[in-house]
């Protein structure tokens, strides 16, 4: 499932000084100034390193299977805005948006397409853990009217891949980094899915629907891994670069 508590682990960053005179800053003043740091991900970081042409997954797929997927496209760094489904938009808005950052991919078959998207914050640690604490406690996971919309890429496999084309998705709130990351999957052949299904049902073990038969539970969870792992090392460098002076 999407690691998330890894991401959130680079929050804590590091505080370095090289000012001996200057004061030691308190723990809310390091988590602020992370906080600040790791925002500058979206426009610090190669869109190659988000979000990389090529992704291997070993042992990602159904039954441990490897997983090779291929970038189709990047969309344009953007607000939120038409990102989400409605009550998705609400439930996040306490968050803020200062960024967001897309793109699809298609997997070694092209028979499924995934968008993954990482939602760049304005929201404080505390907001942040709130927002995480209830993403978990009300299981906000598993409804299916807080969905991430896909973007698709026309002229390539993922040209009808729409909000009716929905099959499976995820989306984890981070706890101590202002970034949310979500992948939402489908079949490229753009057939319409009735029931769409979260991740984490559909890589559940006797998962019987067609998203979760097709692999498109794993396809999300994933790719959402990925993503959130690169995003996790980014803002790690960001706070972990010295500050002040050389002396």
């Amino acid at each position: 499932m999407l690691g998330l508590g890894l991401l959130g682990g680079a929050g804590a960053g590091v505080w370095i000084n090289h000012d001996p005179a200057a004061p030691t800053p308190t723990a809310a003043e390091a988590r602020r100034r992370d906080f600040a740091l790791a925002r500058g991900l979206w426009h610090s970081t190669p869109v190659d390193t988000l979000f990389p042409a090529t992704l291997h997954g070993k042992g990602l797929g159904p039954g441990g299977a490897e997983r090779t997927w291929t970038r189709i496209g990047v969309a344009p760094a953007g607000d939120c805005r038409e990102a989400f489904d409605p009550l998705l938009a609400k439930v996040l808005r306490p968050a803020g948006c200062v960024k967001l950052l897309r793109a699809t991919y298609a997997d070694a078959t092209s028979s499924a397409v995934t968008t993954v998207g990482l939602l760049v914050t304005k929201a404080e640690a505390p907001t942040m853990r709130k927002l995480h604490n209830r993403w978990i406690s009300e299981r906000l996971g598993s409804r299916g009217d807080l969905m991430p919309r896909p973007v698709a890429f026309p002229g390539t496999v993922a040209d009808g891949f729409g909000d009716r084309q929905r099959a499976s998705w995820t989306v984890a709130v981070a706890a101590d980094l202002p970034v949310v990351v979500y992948a939402v999957s489908g079949f490229a052949d753009g057939r319409e899915i009735a029931v769409p299904q979260p991740a984490a049902s559909a890589v559940s073990a006797g998962a019987t629907t067609a998203p979760a038969q097709a692999g498109l539970g794993h396809e999300a969870d994933a790719l959402a891994d990925a993503v959130a792992d690169r995003a996790r090392r980014a803002a790690g460098s960001l706070t972990a670069t010295p500050t002040g002076g050389s002396g």
